[in-house]
Parts: structure tokens; sequence; C-alpha cells
């Protein structure tokens, strides 16, 4: 419409001259910040992405919106959602980002839940110059794929951190002689935990461990007794469960049904999930998962009162989702500074900018943020950061105590 009113006033101006003038017209100020997202809401991934990240996402965008907006030139500037289901599916994951980028034109993409899926769209947000905030996403080659990708953050930490810092802690123990050398060691056949477990069986030897039991197990299995029977039946002080949530409650619940009382007993995403919690109740204490955080923060204590209030009463897990939300303060922060949804600018600030967000202040070193939580363990009710020695950190409870009847 703008093309032919500039023709039609130009008349005899060429067709280049006039759209040269229309392309210099005044643009009307944007009244929306358009964020799209496409998250797992059904399929075996749901459960996590629910927790972990829509729920840090609609805390943040209720919180958003409440205050006026984003502050861009003076203006506060409300957000406006569009979302997609990818089912769990890779496949319907990659469209949709796609889908996001092309035709709904949205200002800034926010990334799907876990490990494969966030390494899978790493190319098509770098492709499409959308900045990429990787939460939960661990990977060793975080470093050379923000090389590879200027636009992607990753704010978890690495596998070899994580178990760099798992190590640290039971080292500890068997130096003092709480613990024995003994691991018994399963893993989820997923991106996430061939990572993990990849790191682990090397660094476990060169520390001084021995795996007695080392075994994969496919996504989805919902029968985890022959796995936790024949870990049970090595004796070996240690049992570590690179899981994702459903096999993260299964080992557990089987576990507790068998009346399996290793000394450590570590199970990994899901571990600090309330809904951990709410199921094993009192038989929490003494459990060592992946993540962390320091409950006591007054800031975290207020975020999880704002992410009830726009969850339903759900209450967020005590590692990423914080993680998530202050990934989106990051984001707000550097779009407030550039003054414009410009993306360019905003990946650039993320990459040099000091933020300030719920789990402190936040600087990003070569795209990726370091000393974070990646030990933790429940104590009296609540999950505490162990690992590394950050503020608030506590010391390891150990053995685990026995499991007490299901109340």
């Amino acid at each position: 419409m703008m093309r032919s009113k500039c023709l039609n006033a130009l008349g005899a101006m060429s067709l280049a001259a006039a759209l040269g003038f229309a392309l210099s017209m005044p643009v009307h100020a944007q009244d929306k910040i358009k964020i799209g997202y496409s998250i797992s809401k059904t399929g075996p991934y749901a459960g996590g992405a629910s927790i972990t990240t829509l729920g840090a996402y609609l805390t943040w965008i209720k919180d958003v919106n409440a205050a006026g907006g984003i502050l861009i030139g003076g203006k506060k500037i409300p957000i406006d959602v569009v979302e997609y289901d990818d089912r769990s599916n890779s496949e319907e994951m990659i469209k949709a980002v796609e889908r996001l980028g092309t035709q709904d034109n949205v200002d800034f993409i926010l990334p799907p839940w876990g490990t494969a899926f966030n390494l899978a769209v790493g190319p098509v947000l770098n492709k499409m110059g959308y900045p990429h905030l990787g939460v939960t996403v661990t990977s060793n080659q975080a470093a050379q794929l923000a090389a590879r990708w200027p636009n992607a953050f990753f704010l978890l930490g690495t596998p070899d951190e994580g178990v760099d810092n798992l190590i640290a802690v039971l080292r500890k123990q068997l130096d003092d002689k709480k613990i024995g050398n003994t691991i018994a060691m399963v893993s989820v056949a997923d991106q996430f935990g061939i990572e993990l477990v990849t790191a682990a069986r090397t660094k476990f030897k060169a520390a001084g461990f021995d795996v007695k039991y080392d075994k994969t197990y496919p996504i989805g299995t919902q029968d985890m007794q022959p796995l936790v029977k024949e870990a049970q039946s090595t004796n070996a002080d240690t049992f570590i469960a690179f899981s994702y949530p459903p096999d993260t409650i299964a080992i557990t619940e089987t576990a507790r049904v068998l009346n399996y009382n290793p000394k450590v007993f570590y199970t990994a995403v899901g571990t600090a999930f309330p809904i951990f919690k709410g199921r094993f109740k009192e038989n929490v204490d003494g459990i060592m998962g992946i993540g962390g955080i320091n409950p006591d923060s007054p800031d975290f204590k207020d975020y999880v009162k704002r992410h009830a209030d726009a969850n339903g009463g759900r209450e967020p897990d005590r590692w990423a989702n914080p993680v998530t939300y202050a990934s989106l303060q990051m984001l707000q922060q550097a779009i407030e500074k550039v003054g414009k949804p410009d993306r360019a600018a905003v990946i650039k600030e993320l990459q040099t900018g000091n933020f300030k967000t719920i789990i402190g202040d936040i600087k990003l070193v070569k795209n990726l943020r370091v000393n974070s939580w990646q030990v933790g363990q429940w104590q009296n009710g609540e999950y505490y950061g162990i690992a590394p020695n950050l503020p608030g950190a506590k010391q390891p409870v150990l053995p685990k105590p026995a499991w007490k009847p299901a109340s």
C-alpha cells in the first residue's frame, strides 16, 4: 500500500527512486515485542520442559507485562507470545522454530528444552540470527560451539564441570573414610546421558574410583527394577544415575521398594524438582543430584512466590528453572541497553554485558557462564547446592539415611 501511494505521488519518478523514498519514510513505533518458542508440552520431555523451562517463561512474561513491558526508548513495550508444542519430537521442534522466524516474524526466539534439542536447533538459530540462550544444554563442546555460533550462550556448565564437582565431593568423602571407592552407574541413552557418562568413565578411573557397574538404558524405559537390582548386587558404596525426570523418579522409587541403601545415592535431572520431594517426602533427605541453588537467598525466595503465582501454585525447581529466568532477565536488560529489538546488537550486549539476576550477577566469558552449581543435596526438606563452593553452599551429609516406609 505504501509503495503504491509513493508511486502515485511521485508520478514520473523511477521505481528505484520511489522505493528509496518509501524506505526512508518514518516507521511506525513498535507496540509489541513478539516472543516465540517451541516447547515440549506433550511426549516424554513434557515433564522436564514444563518445570524447568516453561514455568520460567510464563513467570517472566507475566512479570514483564505486569510492569508494563520492556523499556525501549523511554516507553514500555509489552510482550506478545507465539507458542508451539513440539511434542518432544526434534523434527517438529525445528519446523516450529523455522516457522517462528520466517512466518511469524517474532523479534526473539526462546530455546527448547533439553541438550539434544538445543544442539539440534543451534545451527537454525545461528543462521536466522537469533540469540540462543542455552540453559538446558550441557556439552563439552560448548566452547567450540560458542565460537562457531557467536549467537549461542551456554549457561548451565559442561559435563566435565558436573563430573569434576561430583568427583570432588566423593573424593573428599573417600579421603575421610566415609565411603569406599566403588561405584554403580546407569545412564539414559540420550544426548544428556551420553555426554555425562562419557566424561564420568574416564574421570572416575583417574580419580581412583572403581566402577563396578555401568549400564545405559533407552529413553522411555519404565521398568527400572532390572537395572537397580543389578546395581544393588555390586554392593558399591555409591550409586549414580545420569537420568532424565521420569527415570529419576522411577529409579528412586524402585530403590526404595527394593530397600537399596548405598551410602551415596545420586540421580540427575528431576532430583531438584518439587515433585520429587512431593513424591518421596521425608525420604528425599540425603539424596544427591545435579545442580543446586541457595534456597536461603532473598531473591530466590521472592522468585518462588512469583513463580507459584504464575504457574497455578507450582514452585520452580532448584537448579535450571531459576537459571532460565535469569537468562530472560539478561535478554530483557540487553534489549533495554540497546534500546531496540535489534538482534545483532542484543547478541553483542549479551556477549559483553554485566547483568543483575535472581541468581546473582552474571558476566559471560566467551559466551559461557562459569561457576554454576553442579551438585546438590536434599537436606532437611530443601535442596542445597553443595558444589562448587559458591555462596550458600552446604557440606554434604553422608551416608544417606535408610529408606523409611512410604507414608
